[in-house]
């Protein structure tokens, strides 16, 4: 299927790529020719006087009905249609969200994390077919290839209840946040059973990005913070865009407070499980997220035909439509194509969309748990999208979401 977006870029320097290869501890520096300007402050400028009225009814509605809270982008063709932040970044101090708050990503992290291991492929610093244990020799599993981490077949635990379940019965430091390199001491210590069989299923699964995010640190000796700073944020223009880490900051530098159980009294605090990183981590707005999806439509951070791989299902089929490629969830019908992820951690709930038919980009961060996101078919309508929620759609099949 060619999914290459008008806006795509060629990348003009196979040599330079080459020779930046040679050293397997550095990353490797590239000098990029693109065909076409990309201008990030022209892609997020927004008149609020121009928003559309009826995204503007839809999301005050979804705001006062179904609870809504959060920060929304709405845009189409390369301009932003709506734009706006309904409700508490923080309830208890009477804090309202800001258009630019930062929230943490929760699973979007994972869309960010993939390019990243793509872009490492396309440079020959990995690939997608080594095992886990040319990176980590203690690994405990045999048989984990990155390509089964990106595609959540590893059949690993999750490492999220492993690492819990240790500290609450060897009483240990909750608020203190783990390293990614702590965390593959503590699996190789304890050796926890795994699931299944590797590439025996799909089963979607925290650990499987968290390990890529480790390979990330390991084949390029920096921290997942600079390496995805460097490589990713900075060329997508993302200058609103972090990675926070528990075993980095003790408070994590942003005012946007998680709240779970669609409560307010349940605002959640970061600890020790904040630490590891590359399954979640990343902080981001929505506008940033934006660029990141006008980043890759323009070819800046991974090559067209690279992209259509991480847009290829590598599971079998949920009810008829869905799927999951290399770090991308997947609808399709005929000719329909969107990619998107969603979030789910520690009172954040988001869904990120790209249909790359339509050129239609919907980001939707939200920091109170509750159902509203369930209730978006009016607005995928509005922009002549197909509905992406599972429960719209007869058929059998694992559903499991973040």
């Amino acid at each position: 299927m060619r999914l290459v977006p008008k806006k795509l870029i060629t990348v003009t320097t196979p040599l330079l790529l080459l020779l930046a290869c040679g050293n397997n501890n550095a990353t490797p520096k590239t000098t990029i020719t693109y065909s076409k300007p990309f201008n990030p402050a022209e892609l997020v400028k927004y008149n609020p006087r121009n928003a559309d009225k009826r995204i503007d009814e839809f999301f005050h509605k979804l705001h006062s009905k179904s609870g809504f809270n959060g920060n929304i982008l709405v845009a189409k063709n390369g301009k932003i249609l709506y734009e706006n932040a309904l409700g508490w970044a923080d309830h208890l101090k009477r804090d309202s969200l800001k258009i630019n708050s930062q929230f943490q990503l929760a699973s979007v992290t994972k869309t960010m994390t993939s390019t990243a291991i793509l872009q490492l492929m396309e440079r020959g610093k990995l690939r997608l077919d080594q095992n886990v244990k040319e990176f980590f020799p203690n690994f405990p599993y045999d048989g984990v290839t990155i390509r089964l981490l990106l595609t959540h077949r590893s059949g690993m635990m999750n490492y999220v209840y492993f690492t819990d379940d240790i500290y609450r019965k060897e009483h240990r430091n909750q608020r203190k946040g783990l390293t990614n390199a702590e965390e593959m001491d503590l699996i190789a210590q304890y050796k926890p059973a795994p699931f299944n069989k590797p590439n025996k299923r799909f089963l979607y699964n925290n650990s499987n990005f968290m390990v890529l995010g480790s390979i990330i640190e390991k084949v390029t000796g920096m921290s997942y913070a600079d390496y995805m700073k460097d490589n990713v944020f900075k060329p997508a223009g993302m200058t609103h865009t972090a990675v926070y880490s528990k075993a980095v900051y003790d408070k994590i530098p942003v005012d946007v407070v998680g709240h779970d159980r669609n409560s307010w009294k349940y605002s959640v605090a970061p600890n020790f499980l904040d630490g590891p990183v590359g399954d979640k981590g990343i902080y981001s707005t929505v506008s940033d997220l934006y660029l990141f999806d006008q980043a890759l439509r323009a070819g800046r951070l991974i090559k067209p035909a690279t992209q259509d791989s991480a847009y290829t299902d590598r599971n079998p089929m949920i009810r008829g439509h869905f799927n999951y490629g290399y770090g991308w969830r997947l609808f399709e019908a005929p000719g329909e194509k969107v990619v998107y992820h969603t979030g789910w951690w520690h009172g954040f709930r988001h869904i990120f969309v790209r249909d790359l038919k339509n050129d239609v980009t919907i980001v939707l961060l939200g920091n109170l748990v509750n159902g509203s996101l369930l209730h978006l078919d009016d607005l995928f309508k509005l922009e002549g999208m197909p509905v992406i929620r599972k429960g719209a759609y007869n058929g059998n099949g694992d559903t499991a979401e973040d």
